[in-house]
């Protein structure tokens, strides 16, 4: 960084350090309205999701926010499509049955009864940018195809979602009547099906509409998949009584700030934060715990939701000199999905933004630090430690790296258009039984919320956005960052 960046990190810090204090009830307030057993769990396209979104668009509206152009509220919609599971289904291979929900999963597709040759391909993936096709002179048409789960580089629960997305379009695209994922991962089986059994949702137009049936299957022995690659005329019969499709509506929540310098106000500083959690335990396909049914989502992501107020909130009394979009996307624990429909259908375009500072986490079990994903990335490093300082904490930097946890938060969606971004979280050192207790727990609720630790968290978050905002250097991709070359495209010869 340059050498003003000490200076102007002092005279900001200074000079704003009264805007920034926060008010521990106001905090605790918020925490308790997203939390409640009231929003039953803030699920996508539920009452309480929207009720959650209208929270936010009040206090976006109170503190004399813009609404986004192009739009007449605060709401960007975000069509969404509900996919419920087939009621009948049967795979068998040989004289081996399987049993839907037990063996096997059908995750889409239409009606299909067939017996069909079997062609394994790889993961099933193509990627242009490093030439790698898994479908490179294989013939897979009117053929049931067999794949990895994922991809060769991860299989982590992110890059699982995205490329369940894109697998079955490449898949129908080369003429295969059903594609079926192998289950090699980490977390149990059970864990998968429960997920998934209740149905999914989707962006609506943009998944794969085709009648191609995707599957995913417990292989029932580790020999399993080398019948088909010594044989290349095995066979399966598979049917399906095909996925239902419903219309589901939810809402991003925009608001827009003018910034202070006549220049730099053309350039946007983008807060993000899901304010969506899973739901009850009926919804989430998931026991109740003790009789309480309700996964209220304290720490994923009230807690980021009320920190994105907070530093809403502080803009509006000290306006910086670019301008600031607060967006609170839905559809996160369902795949990113607010987030990617707003990095497809940007309120500013993306090339005028600067920076996207996220704020999520799975919870927290070191209340003397935050944890920032994406450190050492985008050149904003003295910006996040003086912020952090001046809440009294320290900083943890990418902590947990097997997780990948970068790439499973809605950070990722704007990084790989190429904006510069990070993730800003609680105290986290690592998964641990503290954070297991809560996560995706209905014991996280907002009783069980340090509330001084959480007004802290909010002073550093509200810190490191405004230096950030007010620095007039972009931050930009560190040199050789695998989103670099997105960074390139989408703003030129800026970074």
């Amino acid at each position: 960084m340059k050498k003003q960046h000490p200076i102007l990190i002092c005279l900001l810090l200074a000079g704003t350090s009264l805007i920034f204090a926060q008010s521990s009830s106001e905090t605790e307030a918020q925490m308790r309205f997203l939390a409640s057993d009231a929003l039953q769990g803030r699920r996508t396209g539920s009452p309480g999701n929207d009720a959650a979104a209208a929270f936010i668009a009040a206090h976006l509206q109170a503190n004399g926010y813009q609404t986004a152009p192009g739009l007449q509220n605060y709401y960007q919609p975000v069509p969404l499509e509900s996919m419920t599971p087939p009621t009948t289904a049967k795979l068998s291979v040989g004289k081996t049955m399987l049993t839907q929900g037990q063996d096997f999963l059908i995750l889409g597709g239409g009606v299909l009864d067939a017996e069909a040759q079997v062609v394994f391909a790889g993961h099933g993936w193509i990627d242009a940018a490093t030439g790698l096709d898994d479908y490179k002179g294989l013939d897979v048409k009117g053929k049931i195809v067999v794949v990895l789960p994922g991809t060769a580089e991860s299989s982590d629960p992110r890059t699982l979602f995205r490329t369940m997305k894109e697998k079955p379009k490449l898949a129908a695209e080369r003429g295969a009547i059903a594609l079926i994922e192998l289950y090699r991962l980490s977390f149990p089986w059970a864990m998968f099906t429960g997920f998934f059994k209740g149905g999914s949702v989707q962006l609506a137009g943009e998944e794969n509409t085709s009648e191609l049936v995707y599957a995913w299957l417990k292989e029932p022995d580790k020999e399993f998949i080398n019948q088909f690659q010594k044989n290349k005329k095995a066979k399966m019969k598979l049917s399906s009584s095909g996925f239902q499709r419903k219309k589901l509506q939810s809402n991003n929540v925009i608001g827009i700030l003018e910034g202070t310098d006549p220049v730099l106000k053309n350039e946007y500083m983008l807060l993000s934060a899901h304010y969506d959690h899973v739901g009850t335990a009926s919804q989430n396909n998931a026991p109740a715990a003790e009789g309480d049914t309700i996964f209220n989502g304290a720490r994923d992501n009230a807690m980021g939701v009320v920190a994105l107020l907070n530093a809403a909130k502080d803009f509006a009394q000290n306006p910086p000199r670019r301008s600031v979009i607060i967006l609170a996307v839905t559809g996160e624990e369902l795949g990113l999905l607010g987030s990617e429909y707003y990095a497809q259908h940007p309120s500013i375009p993306l090339e005028k933004t600067i920076f996207n500072l996220n704020t999520d986490g799975a919870g927290y079990n070191d209340t003397s630090v935050v944890s920032v994903i994406g450190f050492g990335r985008t050149g904003t490093d003295d910006f996040i430690n003086a912020a952090a300082a001046s809440a009294h904490l320290g900083v943890v930097p990418n902590p947990a790296p097997k997780q990948n946890l970068f790439d499973r938060s809605d950070n990722v969606s704007f990084a790989r258009k190429g904006v510069p971004a990070l993730c800003f979280s609680p105290g986290m050192r690592d998964f641990d039984d503290a954070i297991g207790k809560y996560y995706h727990q209905p014991a996280d609720e907002a009783d069980s919320i340090d509330f001084p630790y959480l007004s802290r968290f909010c002073v550093a978050f509200s810190q490191c956005a405004q230096l950030i905002a007010n620095n007039p250097e972009r931050p930009k991709w560190k040199t050789g960052d695998k989103y670099e070359e997105a960074g390139k495209t989408l703003y030129g010869s800026k970074p």
